[in-house]
């Protein structure tokens, strides 16, 4: 059940950021679903980068539509929204002089992948997504983690990768 309300909420958000203009990507394992074709694992949440000068426009948006501010102790470039079961988490993207793209964090800047944001958009279950690319997607989930939990789903994620990707 949780698949499907987490697809249902992707295909809510798509629509109202498409609605009103804003851009953003899919990234983390939901990603991986959309370039794979198919669900390879259950998800805690949806991830979506979206331009930190968008943040405001997309706050009220959410708002309007039943989404809810629902901060995490250590969010550090990212907010999170919950919307009944459905969490959503917006990474802020910004750009530097050199057109560098990265997350503004507290101390400094949290790097992504080149080319992770490219014109990607894929269906799954007819839902249709903005997704980063999956080059850029290869790269985040080879990097090492502290974090057992997430090490193992990136393990995960890239196997479904290199069997459907």
């Amino acid at each position: 059940m949780r698949e499907a309300e987490q697809l249902a909420a992707l295909a809510r958000v798509h629509r109202l950021l498409e609605r009103h203009g804003i851009e953003y990507w899919l990234f983390g394992g939901w990603a991986v679903d959309f370039h794979a074709g198919l669900v390879t694992r259950p998800h805690d949440d949806i991830d979506l980068a979206v331009w930190f000068d968008d943040h405001e426009r997309i706050a009220e948006l959410l708002a309007a539509d039943g989404w809810n501010h629902a901060p995490d102790e250590d969010e550090d470039g990212y907010q999170g929204y919950e919307r009944g079961p459905v969490r959503l988490e917006l990474a802020f993207l910004a750009r530097d002089e050199k057109a560098q793209v990265y997350t503004p964090v507290r101390e400094g800047r949290g790097a992504w992948p080149d080319g992770s944001f490219e014109g990607d958009t894929a269906e799954l279950h007819g839902v249709r997504a903005r997704i980063i690319s999956l080059r850029a997607l290869r790269a985040d989930k080879s990097e090492t983690r502290d974090d057992a939990l997430v090490a193992a789903k990136d393990r995960a994620d890239l196997a479904a990768l290199s069997r459907f990707g």
